[in-house]
């Protein structure tokens, strides 16, 4: 097998072939098994943290198995270095992340189902199930202890008109056909009514297009020197910045291990980050729509729905790609090429000054990013995640959402109070997408510190004279319950994390600062299925130390989930925050109420957060950016320098 090159690089696609191999020789694959996922094991953070490159590098996996036959989950570890089983563990009562073949079955299921032609048959008079397009959807939980026993899945059915069309025009709204993916055969369909399918066609793809613009200059992007990074396997070094880009079956795109160099000092700031689960809920009570909510990461896994991209569309630039190594759920190969991309990008102005006593000496430097990105399609949606990193020492994250909508047919000439009616008889829901974000911080080592920080008035009198005065007041946060939070605007609050035994240039603990975006609460009753289980929407911020079994905020196992895991199971424990290794949990959310410019495919919208060095340099680490050259005449630089 291929060396690797740091101890936090993804699983090669020889390690996890070796990983189902000795699965296989210790006689724990049946016929009826699938493999959920094989994922690398982290090591511990000591070994990390004292790495060099010449150590040997042991590695270990973890992997997820669920046997259709006996409807029973079980969780490995294995040793790759030592080609050992070290562990194998039933884990009763749970189901795991659907995997992408159960999906492919299942619409094969549904088409095949003698329930399914004959309700199409009765409420469309369609005999052809051959161009009915089925997307799998999560079947959630809502009391039934029947359903709950078993592994199911509740689809959305659409008609096309020809095998190649925008199938999503056509919703087949009054059938919901139940697929048991054990057996693997639809145990029933709920029929709600019947709706007429609506009667425009509306396509995006280029090919039927009648008329494209033609007023668009080409735009080039060069790089005749090559690129600022360098990578050995997955480890990036750009400028001063260095960091491991992880991949994994669940969460997709991970970071790993960023660093600073910082006057010949490598200064941790970001032990791992990642995308831990987000759930997306429908507000529409109408029983054909109520049940639409899906835990995307947790469900239906993020890396295994992630984009091949592809240059010059997803990627504009001098790109480095690096592939997903994955494996199917019965064990073989599976290689996402390209499954994410890194780049540099200009953006804009760093920073500028104009002294007005020398005009003809402008100071100004343009600021350039590296952009670590990848796309997952989840069937209708599309969902981009950005990581950038910045010269002035700042991390941002940015969800990027667009795809389709999920779609709803009207009778004629009616409207609906919970959605957006987007085209004659159809209709978008009114529906919130929440993501949650894990940042296992470590600012120059691992003990750690949260403070909350609200900026108040003064109180009037004779300290506040002009009746102006305000200030920062900083909460230190020392138990996991007092630090759940929600933003509040009136006090512009954010969180401040702090090493209070690194102090800087001014005798202040080191610190970055957390920058929430653009947010949202949750409009559904706590009481709510889904709102059970996705208790990490209950706040924006959680705070809670280091535990290697907390990775994901709804818990292990969301799928039909009763709820009660995750964050507000681990945070009952108020356990100390203060001065430790702390992990920051960021709940973010977009309510989307859908307008006729987001169809046939919705424009991309943004949010997101950002981490600001707050105190953590001495002055601003981007003064020694050089000046761009300017290149309207050769020689010279470009306002500064």
């Amino acid at each position: 097998m291929a060396a690797v090159n740091h101890p936090l690089e993804p699983l090669t696609a020889d390690e996890v072939q070796l990983a189902v191999t000795l699965l296989k020789d210790n006689r724990k694959v049946t016929p009826t098994t699938r493999f959920v996922s094989v994922n690398l094991k982290e090591p511990a953070k000591e070994f990390v943290h004292q790495f060099t490159g010449k150590e040997p590098i042991r590695r270990e996996v973890c992997a997820l198995l669920f046997d259709n036959g006996t409807n029973s989950c079980y969780e490995a570890t294995l040793s790759l270095t030592d080609r050992k089983l070290l562990s194998w563990k039933h884990i009763p009562g749970v189901q795991p992340t659907m995997t992408p073949d159960e999906q492919v079955e299942a619409e094969q299921a549904v088409l095949a189902s003698p329930e399914f032609k004959a309700a199409l048959k009765k409420q469309y008079g369609i005999d052809d199930t051959r161009l009915v397009m089925v997307d799998i959807w999560s079947a959630g939980n809502y009391g039934s202890e029947e359903d709950r026993t078993r592994r199911l899945a509740r689809p959305l059915c659409f008609l096309r008109t020809d095998p190649t069309d925008n199938g999503y025009a056509k919703p087949i709204e009054g059938l919901r056909p139940v697929v048991d993916l054990n057996q693997m055969k639809v145990i029933r369909v709920e029929e709600y009514g019947h709706w007429p399918l609506p009667p425009e066609q509306c396509n995006y793809s280029a090919d039927r297009i009648t008329k494209t613009r033609t007023d668009i200059k080409p735009l080039e992007i060069t790089q005749p020197e090559g690129p600022s990074f360098t990578v050995e396997g997955n480890a990036v070094r750009w400028q001063n910045w260095s960091f491991v880009i992880g991949f994994n079956g669940r969460e997709g795109l991970t970071l790993n291990h960023v660093c600073y160099q910082d006057n010949g000092h490598n200064r941790s700031i970001l032990y791992r980050a990642s995308l831990s689960e987000m759930v997306v809920p429908y507000g529409d009570p109408a029983p054909q729509q109520a049940r639409k909510n899906a835990f995307d990461a947790g469900e239906y896994g993020l890396g295994y729905c992630a984009n091949s991209l592809e240059l010059g569309c997803d990627c504009l630039g001098l790109i480095k790609y690096f592939d997903g190594h994955l494996c199917t759920s019965r064990g073989e190969p599976l290689t996402i090429k390209n499954a994410v991309c890194m780049h540099e990008e200009d953006f804009g102005i760093l920073w500028k000054h104009t002294d007005r006593r020398l005009p003809d000496k402008p100071e100004v430097r343009r600021s350039r990013r590296l952009v670590i990105s990848s796309i997952a399609t989840v069937e209708n949606y599309e969902y981009g995640l950005f990581w950038y990193l910045y010269q002035d020492g700042n991390i941002q994250f940015e969800m990027k959402l667009t795809g389709i909508l999920s779609l709803g047919a009207l009778p004629p000439g009616e409207k609906s109070p919970y959605g957006g009616l987007i085209a004659p008889q159809l209709y978008a829901p009114n529906h919130q997408h929440f993501f949650n974000m894990r940042l296992d911080m470590d600012l120059d080592g691992g003990g750690n510190s949260v403070f909350q920080i609200d900026v108040v008035a003064d109180e009037l009198g004779p300290k506040n004279p002009f009746e102006n005065a305000f200030q920062a007041k900083a909460t230190l946060l020392e138990k996991e319950k007092q630090a759940c939070a929600n933003l509040n605007l009136e006090t512009a609050r954010t969180w401040k994390i702090v090493n209070p035994n690194v102090k800087n240039a001014v005798g202040e603990p080191v610190a970055y600062r957390f920058m929430p975006g653009d947010n949202s609460i949750p409009y559904a009753s706590k009481n709510a299925w889904w709102r059970k289980r996705a208790g990490f929407v209950d706040y924006h911020v959680w705070v809670t130390p280091f535990n290697e079994a907390e990775k994901h905020a709804a818990g292990d196992y969301p799928n039909q989930s009763s709820g009660g895991d995750g964050l507000p199971k681990w945070t009952t424990q108020n356990r100390n925050i203060a001065n430790t290794d702390v992990v920051l949990w960021y709940t973010f959310g977009h309510t989307h109420l859908a307008r006729p410019e987001d169809y046939p495919v919705m424009p991309t919208a943004y949010i997101g957060f950002m981490l600001k060095p707050a105190g953590f340099f001495t002055m601003n680490p981007s003064n020694d950016v050089p000046p761009s050259a300017q290149k309207a005449a050769a020689g010279k630089s470009c306002c500064g320098g």
